[in-house]
């Protein structure tokens, strides 16, 4: 069972930039799905962007073009870049995984603030 534990989330003023990391346990890490959610208060939660094991990328319009997801197999980690950061982008930043053929998002981390304020 893959296990997933997030870090760089924290505060950031307008216009600055954060790189979210996504540490996952499990040797079976590379054939996973991986994505970025990500939830506001009093808001649902938003898929924010995803990446295939193969390294095909997908992003939510909201951050598109500002924010760049990748991966490293060898460290059992995902990467979430974001650039060009806005009060909107504020939020708990959650990592998941999704097994191959599973139709759903059955591993989740505990999350990562991000606030984003002058």
């Amino acid at each position: 069972q893959v296990q997933l534990v997030e870090s760089g989330g924290g505060l950031v003023q307008p216009g600055g930039s954060l790189r979210l990391s996504c540490a996952a346990s499990g040797s079976i890490f590379d054939i996973y799905t991986m994505g970025w959610y990500r939830q506001a208060p009093g808001k649902q939660r938003e898929l924010v962007a995803t990446i295939t094991r193969g390294g095909r990328t997908n992003y939510a319009d909201s951050v598109k073009g500002r924010s760049t997801i990748s991966r490293d197999n060898a460290k059992n980690t995902v990467y979430l870049q974001m650039n060009s950061l806005e009060v909107e982008d504020t939020a708990v930043y959650l990592c998941s995984a999704k097994p191959p053929l599973a139709s759903s998002w059955a591993i989740w981390g505990q999350g990562t603030q991000v606030t984003v304020s002058s």
